[in-house]
């Protein structure tokens, strides 16, 4: 029986051609609601820049966000693992030395450092994430804990840059940019600390996503399911694929599984 589902966002909930959550899903989310079902968050966005879910906002019960590395329900943070500061020197040496766009993110700020045309073409355009402030100075994560790193590098240079980093690791569902979290967060350790808190039976969840950053979860859920538009690796992970996010894909998998009728 699953009594929890945790959705990614980009690619899975949300479409990369219309950016917005297609209407069989939010009814299929409102339906599992309805029948007890928690609904939960799984993305490697920052909770700040979590933009794109006003169409189920009041369906959501709590987050696993930057890849794992913060979890919440509420106003309680139910795990938090940041980047360790040796890690945190190494990666902004490489981007300033080797002049490339990274994003960094706090637990409540987010900073962009070497501003490139990339950034825009992929955040901005792609994505469709506006609230970046990216007049921020890298002071202003000062005093907080950094929970991941996005730099816009390709990956051979990612390669390079994770043996500067021994106490991280990354995942990649762009071909612009990976995502760096300290190595004890990844969706799947998000997932542990979160059925954990909620007194679930691991076999009591579902996971859906369409990305690199999305195998560890859908590996250690009770059922992992994979979008028809994920890549194989991905589809290899999973219990089973559904079809793409723009063809039902989360209602349909939902109704394979008895979540709803």
């Amino acid at each position: 029986m699953i009594r929890s589902i945790f959705l990614d966002i980009d690619g899975t909930l949300v479409s990369f051609n219309t950016h917005t959550i297609p209407t069989s899903t939010v009814d299929a989310l409102a339906r599992a609601k309805d029948n007890g079902v928690g609904i939960y968050i799984s993305t490697g966005r920052p909770k700040l820049l979590i933009n794109n879910l006003g169409q189920i906002e009041d369906l959501i019960d709590g987050y696993i966000t930057t890849n794992g590395a913060l979890c919440i329900k509420g106003e309680t943070t139910v795990y938090c693992n940041p980047v360790p500061q040796s890690d945190i020197d190494a990666i902004l040496a490489d981007s300033i030395a080797s002049d490339y766009a990274c994003l960094v993110a706090g637990e409540r700020d987010v900073v962009l450092v070497n501003a490139k045309q990339v950034f825009t073409d992929v955040f901005i355009n792609q994505l469709n994430v506006t609230n970046i402030d990216t007049s921020l100075p890298l002071s202003a994560l000062n005093g907080q804990r950094i929970l991941q790193f996005s730099p816009f590098i390709d990956a051979n240079r990612e390669a390079r840059l994770m043996q500067l980093m021994p106490n991280c690791v990354s995942g990649r569902w762009h071909p612009a940019f990976c995502d760096i979290t300290s190595s004890m967060a990844d969706k799947g350790k998000g997932l542990e600390k979160m059925a954990e808190y909620l007194g679930l039976d691991i076999a009591e969840t579902m996971a859906f996503g369409d990305g690199g950053n999305d195998i560890s979860i859908l590996r250690r859920a009770g059922v992992g399911v994979a979008m028809g538009n994920a890549g194989d690796d991905v589809k290899q992970a999973a219990d089973y694929v559904t079809s793409h996010v723009d063809d039902n894909g989360i209602r349909n998998a939902l109704m394979h599984y008895g979540v709803i009728d």
